[in-house]
């Protein structure tokens, strides 16, 4: 691969780590890339002018066509319980690290093509993306960071001018991801499951120095770290929980050391809420429902345990951290639902308030997005029962308790119930017309996800929940 001209300062700190922890590789490029979509408002967190770099340097980088001068790309080895069956070995079988940028606070951030070809840990695949996987990814995480989710993030989106076969030939894609690092709790159990303690040690410094730095003085900077993570992690499924968000596949390869949320597969949001919902076509048990996900939590945190335990044998003091995971999400969770439900301060009985608001909306059918932004707007969409009659009462004797004035619980209300979310049928739908080579359905989704807080009309086409012959009730990994 021809190495150009640097019109981006790449550098690599994975590159200080065990030459175990990565492979080498060379991105196979694309035969006609078209850019479907950049981010000029992150380029510009990393400094990076617009006018300065032109469309066909960022096809040629972002599409792995070039390797500039320091960029080193790299697949990075990992492990994971898949549906809680463990594979010793998957990694990064059609995604490659280009390097890492420095933003303009000076948070290091790294920079990853998926999609562009195979790797050294493809297992028999083409190491290749549709472009409906990158669509996904690209519109899901970009809303999510719009909705103050931890997310990874897309810089670009472009097609490939190929096919890819999976069920049928499909166009093909590739998305740049931007993360604060890709480390994985199956990361660190690639190795624990080898017993490389020089490696594990070697990770736990990286990851302390990149994410928590604070703790490099910790006593035991294994045990600081899981501790970390759990946090970390509660406060993110509690936000993903907060707005009906359904990972799909919570495999430990797929749960960040930062906290952050990755791979967008078969990931969903609710319409009508319900707590069991699943949507995942491979989720056949209900492993990742949306109910599950705080359960899961904790037990992919034993699994991040058990690889930091062949560090340091403190396994009481492990396990009073993993115990105490179910209250730290609680407490996170029941924080974001106050907020959503305009309560600022905090009350014994709130649980009770809002599980009876949640069995409310789930024996009524109600869409989750819509019923919490009607209470925020001050409405009773759609509320007409006596049971809702009943919670709706209770709900406004528990406002009126406050001290905080009508603007101020307005205000909160709002900054946490968005009006609009990427829905499964619209996101559906801006993939075929892109397979069609129609990109305007996607460009104006994704500029409606930009503001999912802003007051809409209720005439905005974004904002309705499917019809019943628009529903999705099943999302593919896209693999």
């Amino acid at each position: 691969m021809t190495r150009h001209r640097n019109i981006i300062n790449f550098s690599s700190s994975y590159l200080q780590l065990p030459d175990t922890c990565y492979q080498n590789v060379v991105p196979a490029g694309a035969s006609s890339p078209e850019m479907l979509a950049f981010n000029n408002e992150l380029a510009a967190d990393f400094g990076l002018s617009t006018d300065e770099i032109d469309i066909e340097q960022k096809l040629n980088v972002f599409s792995g066509n070039h390797v500039v001068e320091g960029s080193t790309p790299v697949a990075f080895a990992y492990a994971g319980h898949q549906f809680g069956h463990f594979s010793p070995q998957l990694g990064d079988g059609r995604a490659l690290l280009l390097g890492e940028l420095l933003d303009v606070q000076g948070h290091r951030k790294d920079v990853q093509l998926k999609g562009s070809g195979r790797t050294p840990f493809s297992r028999g695949g083409d190491g290749r993306s549709a472009l409906g996987p990158v669509i996904r990814e690209y519109l899901v995480s970009e809303a999510m960071h719009a909705m103050n989710v931890p997310t990874t993030r897309a810089l670009s989106a472009i097609a490939t001018g190929e096919y890819v076969v999976r069920e049928a030939p499909l166009p093909g894609g590739i998305l740049t991801r931007v993360a604060s690092s890709h480390l994985r709790v199956g990361t660190l159990q690639f190795f624990a499951a080898r017993a490389a303690h020089s490696e594990l040690s070697a990770l736990v410094d990286f990851a302390i120095d990149r994410h928590y730095p604070s703790l490099n003085d910790a006593d035991c900077k294994p045990l600081a770290l899981f501790d970390a993570v759990a946090s970390a992690q509660a406060s993110l499924v509690a936000k993903w929980m907060s707005i009906g968000f359904i990972h799909g596949v919570m495999n430990t390869d797929n749960m960040t050391l930062s906290g952050e949320t990755i791979d967008y597969g078969p990931c969903a949001f609710m319409d009508h809420y319900r707590a069991d919902q699943v949507f995942s076509s491979i989720d056949s048990g209900g492993r990742y429902a949306y109910n599950q996900q705080p359960r899961v939590l904790q037990w992919n945190l034993a699994r991040l345990a058990e690889s930091l335990l062949l560090l340091e044998d403190k396994q009481d003091a492990f396990e009073e951290i993993l115990h105490d995971v179910p209250q730290r999400f609680e407490t996170a969770y029941l924080d974001e639902m106050r907020k959503k439900m305009g309560l600022l301060n905090r009350h014994d009985d709130d649980a009770t308030l809002i599980s009876a608001w949640l069995t409310h909306l789930e024996n009524e059918g109600y869409d989750y997005t819509l019923a919490f932004a009607s209470l925020a707007d001050a409405r009773r969409a759609n509320a007409d029962s006596s049971e809702s009659d009943d919670v709706l009462q209770r709900w406004r004797q528990r406002i009126a308790s406050q001290p905080a004035d009508s603007g101020e619980i307005d205000a909160a209300m709002r900054a946490s119930n968005p009006t609009i979310i990427p829905r499964n049928h619209q996101i559906e739908r801006v993939i075929q017309a892109a397979y069609d080579g129609d990109y305007l359905p996607f460009t104006e989704l994704h500029d409606a996800l930009k503001t999912p807080y802003v007051s809409r009309p209720d005439s905005d086409p974004f904002i309705p929940p499917p019809t019943p012959d628009e529903r999705v009730t099943q999302t593919f990994c896209g693999t």
